[in-house]
């Protein structure tokens, strides 16, 4: 009877020793799986923020030319186009903290799925 009580207890540790030594393999994967998805995220933002931001700047460009065309007067162009992306600006600024949600959000189900 005692070698049998002996087996089970050894079956039960060699059980648990397994059990805590796969939970630790899955964690170390999961932080894994994070943490790669973290970072292309990031990389893709950047390069995406990057291409956006040169168009940007070319579509500024472009309209400032536009509105000189328009106005005839180069100064009075530039003067309109900063007028748009000062109020453009002031709009972002007043909703940022609802941008700012949006953006948790999006992480957070992509980080927590």
């Amino acid at each position: 009877m005692l070698e049998s009580l002996n087996e089970t207890s050894d079956k039960a540790m060699n059980l648990g020793e397994e059990y805590i030594s796969k939970t630790q393999e899955y964690y170390e994967l999961k932080v894994f799986q994070q943490l790669t998805a973290t970072t292309s995220m990031f990389c893709k933002a950047a390069i995406l923020g990057s291409l956006g931001f040169l168009v940007i700047i070319l579509l500024i460009v472009a309209g400032t030319l536009a509105l000189n065309n328009l106005v005839d007067n180069m100064i009075y162009a530039c003067l309109i186009s900063a007028g748009i992306l000062c109020l453009l600006g002031a709009i972002i600024y007043a909703f940022r903290f609802r941008i700012e949600n949006i953006i948790v959000r999006s992480m957070s189900k992509q980080f927590f799925n």
